[in-house]
């Protein structure tokens, strides 16, 4: 997630650095943990972490795996 946040990687490199065969195997599993595609991860990451600093971008673009979890208490301050 933070080579994509990083922007200066295409999706395919993202893929092959964390050590996927493919980017089908990369964005299948991707998808499956956070709940978007990793292009798609990255347009939405872009604008809303624009400016932050990185200890905040963390715990912003932190995917749920539970749909039903709650927001962590660190981005509602």
């Amino acid at each position: 997630m933070a080579l994509l946040r990083r922007g200066d990687l295409s999706v395919t490199e993202v893929a092959l650095a964390v050590g996927c065969a493919s980017l089908g195997t990369f964005t299948t599993r991707f998808t499956e943990l956070v709940g978007m595609s990793p292009g798609v991860y990255r347009e939405h990451t872009a604008d809303a972490t624009a400016g932050l600093p990185t200890l905040i971008t963390r715990d912003v673009a932190r995917p749920v795996r539970n749909r039903e979890a709650t927001v962590p208490v660190s981005v509602l301050r």
